[in-house]
């Protein structure tokens, strides 16, 4: 399997070249030259499998450059860390189906591809010699969990901008208290959407980027992307179990790379397996503009009890636009230039094509407390606002023929506050939340200045 830019610009990588290079040299994304589909007989011999094995077995499908074995010890090293078996497990509540995401060491759903992450820097590393500094942006749970990745590994630093004071507070705190000597946190003044564009102009400064061999943990990594494919598998292959052929997914998305993960997944399983995907946002509705009318332009960035939805830019969309526009590397850098330049991309005239993948709903701040207080009332199960997002998209587009699974992204005290607005009290904190406010913290605070963040890099940056 060999890699190639959404611009059309490089020649086609390997899958370890295509991780250590996150983004392509052109400023475009990475994808596989196709997309590889199974059949009925494969999905069959995949029913038993354990999620480690399926993920084996996936990840074959994508990756040709590193032994079985070596990625087998990959896997299983990666999810050691997880405290459920199942690794993501589904729940039944109700009409719907809660795909449990967060019982990683962070709480997160990024957990299961950056713990992934991780080691395979640290194995193509230990194999090629050499160091890396890694780059990246977070809204909210990417950086703690990537920071839970490499924390103390050899030869790894890691640098993690967030927008100060735009995370829940235990966000932040999952990320200042870690204090190994090669992480460093950053605070930028400003949104998110600021700290992803500082980034990307970083790594497409191409002198800067090799001179410190900057590396990606954003979800502009294609190894981000691979690993969230095997959840949705896993989900379907545990419904089919109960009789279900066919599935939804409900999926709670700012930064379009969880529901691409869903749309390379529904490539890869025979037709009809996954039949739609709920592209569900928070009041910061870019994507559901781009489903229901085309509309891809950028907005004022509104703060929510979501914050990891809050954005007005999505990282991963230029990978759908790839398919969009047929393949076209040269039509997608044009469509990119021009979104930069004026905020705005006109793709009106592909709104049916795109109802044939995604149906979308923007969910209010209202609608999102509303959506905790009632689950939780109705089925004795808390649900944190980024999953509440999810949910209250799913209850709108159920079909009652078939059932619908909602990504639970995040454990719900990691967002007390909100959960409190709407239940009337916080929930108890796991023990790796509980002591996090009397832990030392450390972090650097800066403006949404590329000189600024250049400095930070040239002063810590392993060389």
């Amino acid at each position: 399997m060999r890699y190639i830019s959404t611009r059309g610009g490089i020649d086609p990588l390997g899958f370890q070249d295509a991780v250590m290079m996150g983004l392509a040299r052109d400023g475009g994304l990475l994808l596989p030259e196709q997309l590889p589909r199974v059949d009925g007989a494969v999905l069959a011999r995949w029913q038993a499998l354990s999620y480690q094995q399926l993920a084996h077995e996936i990840f074959s499908l994508f990756i040709d450059d590193i032994p079985g074995p070596d990625l087998e010890d990959l896997i299983e090293c990666s999810y050691a860390s997880f405290s459920h078996p199942q690794v993501t497990p589904v729940r039944k509540q109700g009409d719907i189906h809660i795909l449990e995401l967060f019982h990683g060491p962070t709480l997160a759903f990024k957990d299961v591809a950056l713990q992934l992450l991780g080691n395979l820097f640290a194995y193509v590393l230990a194999r090629t010699g050499g160091f890396m500094n890694i780059l990246g942006a977070t809204s909210g749970d990417t950086g703690s969990a990537a920071i839970a990745g490499v924390r103390g590994k050899n030869n790894i630093n890691i640098f993690i901008l967030h927008p100060q004071g735009r995370t829940s507070p235990i966000q932040a705190l999952q990320m200042t208290t870690v204090l190994d000597a090669n992480v460093f946190n950053i605070a930028v003044r400003g949104t998110f959407d600021d700290a992803q564009s500082l980034v990307k102009a970083l790594f497409n400064d191409l002198s800067f980027r090799d001179a410190y061999r900057l590396g990606a943990v954003n979800s502009i990594n294609w190894a981000r992307v691979l690993a969230q494919v095997v959840y949705y598998v896993y989900a379907c292959l545990r419904l089919r179990r109960q009789g279900s052929a066919s599935i939804d997914f409900s999926v709670p998305t700012g930064n379009f790379g969880d529901i691409f993960a869903g749309f390379v997944a529904r490539n890869l399983l025979p037709p009809g397996c996954i039949h739609t995907l709920i592209l569900a946002t928070n009041a910061n509705d870019l994507l559901t503009r781009f489903v229901t009318r085309g509309d891809y332009s950028r907005g004022e960035v509104i703060a929510t009890s979501s914050p990891s939805m809050d954005i007005q830019i999505a990282s991963n969309f230029e990978r759908y636009l790839y398919y969009l526009r047929d393949q076209d590397g040269a039509r997608v850098r044009q469509d990119i230039e021009g979104f930069a330049a004026t905020g705005r991309l006109d793709l009106s005239a592909c709104t049916e094509r795109v109802a044939a993948d995604f149906r979308s709903r923007s969910v209010s701040e209202e609608e999102t407390i509303a959506t905790i207080s009632d689950f939780y009332h109705q089925h004795n199960y808390l649900l944190d606002p980024h999953t509440a997002v999810g949910v209250r998209a799913a209850q709108d587009f159920r079909d009652p023929g078939r059932p619908v699974v909602c990504l639970a992204t995040a454990h719900p005290a990691k967002f007390g506050e909100a959960v409190a607005r709407a239940i009337g009290s916080e929930p108890p904190l796991p023990p790796t939340l509980a002591d996090l406010a009397n832990k030392e913290s450390r972090c650097m605070v800066v403006d949404a200045d590329i000189a600024a963040i250049r400095e930070c890099i040239i002063k810590n940056a392993l060389r």
